[in-house]
Formats: structure tokens, C-alpha cells, sequence
């Protein structure tokens, strides 16, 4: 299932990816879910694709998907496609380059593919359970540089800390999509990512794999991983990073009021 599911996604993925190139730096129609989030029309154009490509390949596959409407029949047990059709959409419609389209494979709430398409920067992510994690079809991996590397964290969660290795790493500017500093952290450019609560499945389990496979690991406060395609699609603080950061990283998060 595994690697039929890759392939089938990878090429989902780009195509939807173009789809999105049609869009950027265009003008697209803009409006505002809940008054504050940013929908697309190319969001919708992306999305609509996604869910009649994928239906089709896979019509036992449950959907999950930022801008579709949530069926819960998902959670009968078969696998579930987590889909967020532009990740990064308020910087897509200011023209930054630094969104993608996000595509993962969940069963029994654990990512098993994952794919990441950021057109507009040339750099396609890619992993399955199992073996190495790809972009742009090398391998990668996550960086050895520690504490001495790059840290991309919500100033709300950085202001709090102090004289930790945390508190002393080089902090990277602001990223627009979350999936996309996880995959950072993927490949070395960055040591860690520390995510603000309420993230959703779609934001990051396509990235959760890849982190994975690329030797770090997408964990709470407590050490707990992610589950994905449940009734609850929200997650609690996050921190993303090398493995051998993570119980430091855990430790001066700790009793932080978050």
C-alpha cells in the first residue's frame, strides 16, 4: 500500500501544485473564513482536484481536508488522505514564496506517506514508512549542528524562555506555512520548530512523516506523538526537531506557560 500510495500522491501533488502556479502572484479572489483565516480561490481549485483525483484511485480512502467539509465516516477504520490544499495561504496571497501543497496517507492515526509540493521555491519533499526521506529525489536528513542551529518558534512561545539552549539558539524569520519549517527541519536548515497550539491534522502530518524519515521526530510537551484522522483534528504544543535535541527541548519547555 505504501509505496502505490506514494507514487499516487507525489503525482497528485505535483499536478496540484501547477494548479496553484496558475494562481500565485495573480490576484486571486480572496475571502476570510471565521473573519481572521484566508481562503483562495486557488485553495478551492487545489482542493477540488485533490478530491476527485485521489477519490477516484482510492474510493475506500476516507478524506480529511482543510477546505472540505468534515465527513465523519473517515473514522471507519480504512485509510484516510489528509490533504491541505495550499499550506501557507495568507503568504501565498501576498506573493511569498513559501507555501506548499500538502498531501499525507494516515491509517490507525499514523502518517505512513507523506508528500510536500512547494512549487514556487522548486523543492518537492517526499517519505513513506520504511524508507529515506527525499527532496527533489536525494535523500535528507536532519542537521547535526544541535543548539548551534536555527530555531523557527512563535515569538509568543520565545519570550518566555530565558537562559536555556533553547532561549540562545539563532531564531529564523517568519515562515508562512507550518508544513514547510517542519520539512526545513528535515533537511537541515533549521534545528527545530516549536508550533503554537491548535495546529491542525492537515497542517502537518505529511511533514510529521518526512521529519520522521529524515531522523527527528514531531512530539508534545510530554514526548507523545501526534495522532492523526481522529474525531479531534486539533493538536497542543509541538515541537519539532533531531531526535537528540528533543529531551533538552522538552525539559526547558517544561512548566512554561505555553
Amino acid at each position: 500500500m505504501t509505496t502505490s500510495d506514494l507514487a499516487l500522491i507525489r503525482d497528485a501533488a505535483r499536478e496540484a501544485a501547477s494548479i496553484a502556479m496558475g494562481y500565485f502572484r495573480r490576484d486571486p479572489d480572496v475571502w476570510y473564513k471565521d473573519g481572521t483565516s484566508p481562503v483562495s480561490e486557488a485553495d478551492i481549485a487545489v482542493n477540488d482536484y485533490l478530491q476527485e483525483t485521489l477519490g477516484r484511485s482510492r474510493s475506500d480512502y476516507g478524506w480529511l481536508s482543510e477546505e472540505s467539509a468534515d465527513d465523519l465516516s473517515r473514522l471507519g477504520g480504512a485509510p484516510v488522505f489528509v490533504v491541505d490544499p495550499l499550506d501557507g495561504t495568507r503568504g501565498f496571497v501576498g506573493g511569498q514564496d513559501q507555501w506548499c501543497v500538502s498531501i499525507g496517507v494516515v491509517c490507525d492515526g499514523v502518517p505512513q506517506a507523506g508528500v510536500l509540493a512547494c512549487p514556487a521555491r522548486d523543492e518537492y519533499f517526499e517519505a513513506a514508512i520504511g524508507g529515506p526521506a527525499m527532496k527533489n529525489g536525494q535523500p535528507i536528513a536532519v542537521s547535526s549542528k544541535g543548539f548551534e542551529g536555527r530555531v523557527a518558534a512563535p515569538k509568543s512561545i520565545m519570550k518566555k524562555l530565558s537562559g536555556g539552549p533553547l532561549a540562545t539558539m539563532v531564531h529564523e524569520v517568519y515562515i508562512p506555512s507550518l508544513a514547510y519549517r517542519i520539512a526545513m527541519v528535515a533537511d537541515g536548515r533549521l534545528s527545530a520548530t516549536l508550533v503554537k497550539a491548535n495546529a491542525s491534522d492537515w497542517d502537518i502530518a505529511a511533514a510529521d512523516i518526512i521529519l520522521r524519515q529524515a531522523g527527528g521526530s514531531l512530539v508534545d510537551i510530554n514526548g507523545n506523538a501526534p495522532g492523526y484522522a481522529r474525531a479531534t483534528t486539533k493538536h497542543d504544543v509541538l515541537i519539532a526537531a533531531a531526535n537528540g535535541m528533543m529531551s533538552t527541548l522538552r525539559r526547558e519547555l517544561e512548566g512554561v506557560e505555553l
